[in-house]
């Protein structure tokens, strides 16, 4: 009978500068640029003031896409990276909600995203740029009524 042990959190710091977590004496492990980018996209979704992510073409495909029975939203839209054998680099593209502090968010994106991809897959992160598309206005989904300027 053998047992598992839970997953537990990577410690990079213990790895040592220069070390991968990934090429080992046993093997190799590759992690493919479809994961990092969706565990990027779904890190960048946690964050609180983020509305959505992808510029205006992908938001247009992806409302599109919701139209399909069974199909969903990507979670990588907005997302590009690049993936080594111990780096990744990461590119999000973001709609933020009216009222929130970007830089303030910006930081939160790049603190998760960092923690979510080098706790899950190994790499080190060495950068996530971030670029504020749009921002959402309550009216944009009709979320306040428009009051007339005449009586």
């Amino acid at each position: 009978m053998t047992s598992t042990a839970p997953a537990a959190t990577v410690d990079r710091k213990a790895a040592g500068p220069g070390t991968s977590l990934l090429v080992t004496d046993q093997g190799m492990t590759t992690i493919a640029t479809t994961v990092v980018r969706r565990i990027a996209g779904m890190a960048a979704r946690e964050v609180s003031g983020v509305h959505e992510l992808g510029g205006g073409a992908a938001r247009a495909l992806g409302a599109l896409r919701e139209r399909v029975p069974g199909a969903s939203a990507s979670a990588g839209q907005g997302v590009s990276v690049e993936v080594g054998e111990k780096q990744a680099a990461i590119d999000l593209r973001v709609v933020v909600d009216y009222g929130v502090p970007i830089p303030a968010v910006a930081r939160a994106i790049r603190a998760n995203a960092i923690a979510a991809v080098e706790d899950m897959t190994g790499l080190e992160v060495v950068e996530v740029n971030i670029a504020v598309e749009d921002v959402h206005l309550p009216e944009d989904n009709g979320e306040r009524a428009a009051v007339s300027r005449v009586r």
